[in-house]
């Protein structure tokens, strides 16, 4: 309950944070700089306007200044976000995986409301990932973290080389779910070869699902359709349950 509690402010801020991600790296903008400004009006935010979830219901989701609507989207967001990293500090007990786990969960909901929009996942989103967090993993493990590094090279090479093979055949898989998949590869395998395989089983279970509900509603069987959102859901299932349902499965077909 402490570490959920120590966990909130945290998830908050960085749901505040990816709000902006999700309206800047489309564009190729800085997300450090300028400051949040009203997208109708461009009128810079005042501090406590910033603050995450409060502001929006204290402004009514209103503009202070023009009065314009300011979409709902971007409590959800934070609330999302926070609500992913709490579920971290919940599941784990090391702070490192508190710290890792949660980061990379915390990306999930801003890479998919990127990629369903957009149809790409940032690399400037991917490529500070992909450096940020083998560092981390490593002085994690450096200091007696129960991470595997050995594991998390696998587990990037296996999610991540195998939906590099599918980008190679397929038109459908961009460098961007490529990219995404070697990522939550390193991180979940870090903590256990069997979170790996659960988010590559549960993205392609939810993606095929996906595709069916799309071609039901009208949507040509070449129509373009992000694969970003399925892994980032497959990551947050592994996350949380991935040791059960791998033991589940070990369990049914392998024993």
């Amino acid at each position: 309950m402490i570490r959920a509690l120590v966990a909130l402010p945290f998830g908050l801020a960085l749901g505040s944070f990816m709000t902006v991600a999700v309206h800047r790296l489309p564009k190729g903008e800085s997300v450090l700089s300028p400051r949040s400004r009203c997208p109708s009006c461009g009128v810079e935010l005042r501090n406590r306007d910033n603050i995450p979830v409060v502001s929006w219901f204290l402004l009514r989701g209103k503009c202070h200044h023009c009065g314009a609507p300011i979409s709902v989207e971007y409590p959800l967001t934070e609330l999302a976000t926070a609500a992913l990293v709490v579920g971290a500090a919940i599941v784990y007990e090391s702070v490192w995986l508190i710290v890792a786990v949660g980061a990379l969960l915390s990306m999930m909901p801003a890479v998919s409301l990127i990629d369903i929009r957009h149809h790409i996942i940032p690399n400037k989103l991917m490529y500070p990932s992909l450096i940020g967090f083998p560092v981390f993993l490593v002085a994690a493990r450096l200091f007696g973290a129960p991470v595997d590094l050995t594991r998390a090279g696998i587990g990037f090479l296996a999610f991540g080389g195998g939906l590099f093979l599918v980008a190679l055949i397929s038109r459908g898989m961009g460098m961007g779910d490529v990219k995404l998949a070697a990522l939550i590869g390193l991180v979940l395998g870090s903590v256990g070869l069997g979170y790996v395989g659960v988010a590559a089983g549960a993205a392609i279970v939810f993606g095929a699902v996906g595709a069916i509900v799309a071609l039901l509603i009208g949507r040509s069987r070449k129509s373009a359709i992000p694969f970003g959102p399925y892994l980032a859901l497959g990551a947050v299932v592994a996350a949380f349950w991935g040791q059960q349902l791998a033991d589940r499965y070990i369990d049914t077909f392998l024993s």
